[in-house]
């Protein structure tokens, strides 16, 4: 699959200059046989905010590739994708080549090029850029291990931007210095070509030894994993940590806690309204998240229940999603924006004990009255042979007035009348390896959305792996992802991945251009965001408003 993606690398100190080429490096996605979309992180600069875009990934890909140079020159605020290349510097003295090559492809189409790796290595296509190479050409990269020092110059191939060294407008190759490759968890191609040659040959010590790191009420047994991918040989099968207990939701915070980290911050939230915000603790959100669970047991949801999920970016949303994890409910969050027959069709295919949801919610200027759509949805599922006896509604009072919200007595409960009974304490409910964490849907781009079941422990192990590595993650940063938890890159990398990782959070309700295009840059400068994780459809609307976009005071724009 593609992995598309925009990351923003901030920084406290001012651009030195207006024209600019800025340099993604050493991205780290480990290999794994537990499927995942690759998702990119930027290496701090000193000098320079870093915007990268992922390479697109063929569909060959086994999620395993790293040092992709993407490059993405900034001028007179026109940027564009240049060449992503891979380089390697590490003392075997293998490097990649660009070696020009004739192209098959339609003109109409973007020059591809293919990347031949050694046979251990996975395939990956990086877009050639045709305003430079013409749509008719494209490049191949060729693995060339002779080369016993990196060449001076690459033909037609910008300069990038690394630690201190500043880009010109020559073609010379800017190596990264020492000192800002140190501090990275992956400081060299070397040392990622370690890590990957070790998971390729020894899978079970080296998924063993990150999955370590993680509190286990009982560790697992032998094997590791056992996968069938033969259907011929029975059910298509994968399993890790199989016989291991644990709980994402105790990784997620109580281990945190026990680490020191009880009153560090866990979620900025950022209302759709400017001034609308709150903060959460891991103390915090630790007793918001027992608070739910205790009520969720005292209706009688149990392990393996299912609980459906129909909530806006609120805090309430990865509040529900841990709360379920505790108990060792599963969750199936619902996009607050589906409609009521697809909202309909998941209750129905899950039967839920309980929904969660919110009165509405304003999206911009607009109000969405989120409360109809679950009593259209529930009336629904009844007639298809599935009620739902709870409704727990959140009272959104900054987008609908509790008085004006459509009421069903019986089934309807006000979330913030009953939580405050509950202690904030809640005994965890140690599980499986690979018993269910969650129920997520797919796109349905391919036809009807099929429900994906996630198990937690290999979940847990690589959303926390690649959240560290691709983000390269440090303690002192504060991290934004735009994504909403409705999807699986909300799930991943808003909820469980920074959260394993006791990660600061912004969870933000809003529109990107609500009251104006600038919203995005001033959460960023409000809470000082380090990592700014986003989709290019984002970063596309936000380069058409131009210079008509209000930008704030951050290093970021001087």
């Amino acid at each position: 699959m593609a992995a598309a993606a925009a990351c923003f690398r901030t920084s406290n100190s001012p651009r030195q200059n207006s024209t600019s080429t800025i340099n993604y490096s050493q991205l780290l996605t480990v290999s794994s046989h537990h499927a995942s979309t690759s998702r990119p992180r930027i290496a701090t600069n000193s000098h320079f905010p870093f915007i990268v875009i992922a390479s697109d990934i063929s569909s060959s890909c086994a999620c395993s590739y790293s040092n992709i140079f993407t490059q993405f020159k900034i001028r007179e605020n026109q940027p564009r994708l240049v060449h992503p290349f891979p380089y390697n510097n590490s003392s075997s003295n293998n490097i990649w080549n660009w070696n020009d090559s004739e192209s098959s492809l339609p003109k109409s189409k973007q020059a591809a090029a293919s990347v031949n790796l050694r046979s251990s290595r996975p395939r990956f296509r990086a877009m050639a850029d045709p305003l430079t190479n013409g749509a008719g050409s494209s490049r191949r990269l060729r693995h060339v291990s002779s080369v016993a020092a990196p060449p001076s110059k690459i033909s037609r191939l910008n300069a990038v931007v690394l630690g201190d060294a500043l880009a010109s407008e020559e073609d010379d190759l800017v190596i990264p210095n020492p000192d800002f490759s140190a501090q990275a968890h992956v400081p060299s191609p070397g040392k990622y070509l370690e890590m990957y040659d070790r998971s390729i040959e020894d899978p079970a010590g080296f998924w063993s030894d990150i999955a370590s790191q993680f509190y286990w009420k009982q560790k697992w047994g032998s094997p590791v994993y056992s996968e069938n991918m033969d259907v011929g040989k029975g059910r298509i099968n994968i399993e890790w940590f199989k016989g291991g207990i644990t709980n994402i939701c105790y990784n997620c915070l109580d281990a945190n806690i026990a680490a020191g980290n009880g009153d560090k911050i866990a979620i900025y939230w950022e209302g759709n309204e400017l001034g609308v915000d709150a903060t959460l603790t891991y103390n915090q959100l630790l007793h918001n998240v027992c608070q739910l669970a205790n009520y969720l047991k005292d209706i009688g949801v149990r392990k393996g229940d299912a609980v459906v999920i129909y909530l806006p970016m609120l805090m309430e949303l990865p509040i529900a999603m841990l709360a379920c994890a505790r108990i060792g409910a599963v969750h199936s969050v619902v996009f607050a924006g589906f409609s009521s027959e697809s909202l309909s069709q998941r209750i129905v295919d899950c039967k839920p004990k309980v929904v969660l949801t919110c009165n509405a919610v304003k999206r911009g200027p607009k109000v969405i009255h989120l409360k109809d759509i679950v009593d259209a949805a529930l009336v629904d599922s009844a007639k298809n042979g599935t009620v739902v006896d709870v409704c727990l509604t959140y009272a959104n009072e900054f987008a609908l007035e509790k008085e004006s919200t459509k009421w069903v007595e019986g089934r309807d409960i006000w979330w913030q009348d009953v939580l405050s009974k509950y202690t904030t304490s809640c005994d965890v409910e140690w599980v499986d390896a690979e018993d269910p964490l969650f129920l997520l849907y797919t796109s349905g781009s391919t036809g009807k959305p099929k429900g994906v079941l996630h198990t937690t422990g290999g979940y847990m192990v690589y959303t926390a792996t690649t959240f560290k590595y691709a983000f390269d993650y440090k303690p002192s940063d504060v991290y934004w992802c735009t994504a909403d938890c409705g999807w699986i890159t909300g799930h991943s990398y808003v909820t469980y991945g920074p959260l394993l990782n006791g990660a600061t959070v912004v969870v933000f309700e809003g529109a990107p251009n609500y009251p104006d295009s600038g919203r995005c840059w001033d959460i960023v400068d409000k809470y000082k965001v380090s990592i700014f994780y986003t989709a290019p459809t984002l970063v596309r609307s936000l380069m058409r408003e131009g210079d008509e976009a209000r930008l704030p005071d951050h290093p970021f724009f001087s």
